[in-house]
């Protein structure tokens, strides 16, 4: 590049000449800029890498971004790369002047402009190249050779100490979360997002499907065995049918609460699977929606009371020796009636599930 430079601005430099510009203030014309553009890339780039140190030393091991002399052999490098040698742009001062020709000690020159003439030589890059390498390789060289004087001091050092200790290398430690999994924890809680098929009449052909929130929580007798009790509510809306009203899809809501028993089976320190069988009442709510009609014109249930069972269990992925996270499957038994018609009541099987997470308590047994 200032090679280039010089060579665009050839008569400018011959005109300095013919005005008297001594050697000095030649070589400061001809290179002075793209001396100080090096300086200040270089400085920027030394701040910018400084900067950068934390980001390097993460991201390459022992790495040192902050050394100074990989820094000083950067910018050496550059500065060989991007100046010329003050050798290079030679000025020959002419030894008889006419009006028609200045004869030259290496050629004679047709006067164009003016009775001077500039000789300038092009900048030997291919010199600057390898001397470049050769600094960047006396950095590396001395950088190498100090962080292995400390390893040749260590290997020489057993001829003169008997027992010599060796240093250890360094190691990644690997940390698992689930190592403290163990199981013996006396309360643990649950809670999740809750869905239930449900079959809102005894004889509906269309069911429902409900959303709802599932809240459960466990009380430890012995590792395997526990007591569980367990809240849920379900909201949503049912088919309905045909009726001269046009009430479709009305709004119904079931509340289970249940206990009983539940088995831790299989487990590890990943996961397990626990089986429970729960006993209590569900609250049916048929009749909010239907306009004051009765439940039979949409062939719905009365609200009501009624008995409850829940036969199912949990999948537990273990995320850490508390948290975990929980799918829980069941089957919903209840026995809901109705009070319009010939009173019958008919026992259903509805499918239900959740997803969240548990959380046992430290306390242990």
């Amino acid at each position: 590049m200032a090679a280039y430079s010089v060579s665009k601005r050839m008569k400018e430099l011959g005109i300095r000449v013919a005005l008297g510009a001594r050697r000095v203030q030649l070589m400061r014309a001809a290179v002075g800029r793209p001396v100080a553009l090096l300086a200040a890339g270089s400085a920027l780039g030394m701040v910018c890498g400084m900067l950068a140190a934390r980001l390097m030393s993460q991201l390459v091991y022992e790495a040192n971004p902050s050394d100074p002399l990989v820094l000083l052999g950067v910018v050496a490098t550059m500065a060989l790369l991007g100046c010329p040698d003050p050798g290079v742009l030679t000025v020959d001062c002419p030894t008889r002047l006419s009006f028609k020709h200045l004869i030259c000690r290496s050629r004679v020159v047709r006067l164009r402009r003016g009775p001077v003439i500039l000789k300038a030589m092009r900048f030997q890059t291919s010199l600057a190249v390898p001397i470049a390498v050769a600094a960047l390789s006396l950095c590396v060289d001395a950088r190498s050779f100090s962080q292995a004087a400390p390893s040749q001091s260590s290997s020489q050092s057993p001829s003169t100490v008997q027992n010599p200790t060796s240093q250890p290398s360094p190691s990644y430690i690997s940390i698992d979360p689930l190592a403290n999994v163990r199981y013996d924890n006396r309360f643990d809680v649950s809670l999740g997002m809750a869905y239930d098929h449900l079959k809102a009449g005894p004889n509906l052909l269309q069911g429902s499907n409900l959303g709802g929130l599932d809240l459960s929580a466990s009380y430890w007798l012995t590792r395997r065995l526990a007591l569980e009790g367990s809240g849920r509510g379900y909201l949503g809306t049912s088919g309905a049918a045909p009726n001269s009203f046009s009430i479709n899809g009305p709004f119904i809501a079931q509340y289970l609460f249940a206990g009983g028993v539940e088995w831790l089976g299989p487990h590890n320190k990943h996961g397990a699977l626990v089986a429970h069988v729960l006993g209590g009442g569900a609250y049916g709510q048929f009749e909010k929606d239907l306009r004051g009609h009765s439940p039979s014109v949409v062939g719905f249930y009365n609200n009501q009371i009624a008995p409850a069972v829940i036969m199912g269990g949990h999948f537990d992925l273990n995320r850490s020796p508390q948290w975990v996270f929980r799918i829980t499957p069941d089957a919903v038994l209840t026995d809901y009636g109705i009070n319009y018609g010939p009173n019958t009541k008919q026992i259903d099987i509805n499918a239900a599930i959740s997803v969240g997470v548990e959380y046992r308590f430290k306390k242990k047994r």
